[in-house]
């Protein structure tokens, strides 16, 4: 008799520990309206592109290709525009933006870019046969990171012309 009742004790337990759970209801059902048919909506016109953020510059030209830097050898020599080159200021020659022009230079490869104002002719035929569109002081190389490799591919972007 002490065996059953030890049985029946446990159902018991069981039964008030379960029956003790607290439920939670699921969330009440909250009717949808029936949505009305939706007319079809005339093609909108395509939007004019955002004015420039302050600061920003218009972009004149835009053109791919090679870039080299000048050599050592050129540092102090007189430029196509009467100055002396620095191949330490953010300088360029190209062979046909007019001098003073603000150009954008960007590396395709790594995504730097530099500010370089246009100085000076070149680069020279036999370099341009290559593909090289300009040429860049040695501070602008190395700000592009490309003072090793000699040439890189860029995007050369014209924000100002010159005088």
């Amino acid at each position: 008799m002490i065996k059953h009742s030890h049985g029946a004790i446990a159902v018991v337990i069981i039964l008030a520990v379960t029956g003790c759970a607290k439920r939670t209801p699921p969330p009440p059902q909250v009717p949808q309206a029936p949505q009305a048919p939706q007319a079809p909506q005339a093609p909108q016109a395509p939007q004019a592109p955002p004015p420039p953020a302050a600061g920003a510059r218009r972009v004149l030209e835009v053109k791919e290709g090679l870039a080299s830097y000048y050599a050592q050898a050129f540092q102090g020599r007189t430029t196509a525009s009467g100055g002396k080159f620095d191949n330490r200021e953010l300088v360029a020659a190209h062979p046909s933006y007019p001098f003073g022009s603000l150009v954008r230079v960007t590396n395709i490869t790594n995504g730097r870019a530099v500010l370089v104002v246009i100085v000076d002719r070149g680069p020279a035929p036999a370099v341009s046969a290559g593909g090289v569109i300009i040429d860049l002081s040695r501070a602008a190389a190395e700000r592009l990171d490309f003072v090793r490799a000699g040439r890189t591919r860029v995007r050369v972007e014209v924000l100002r012309l010159g005088d």
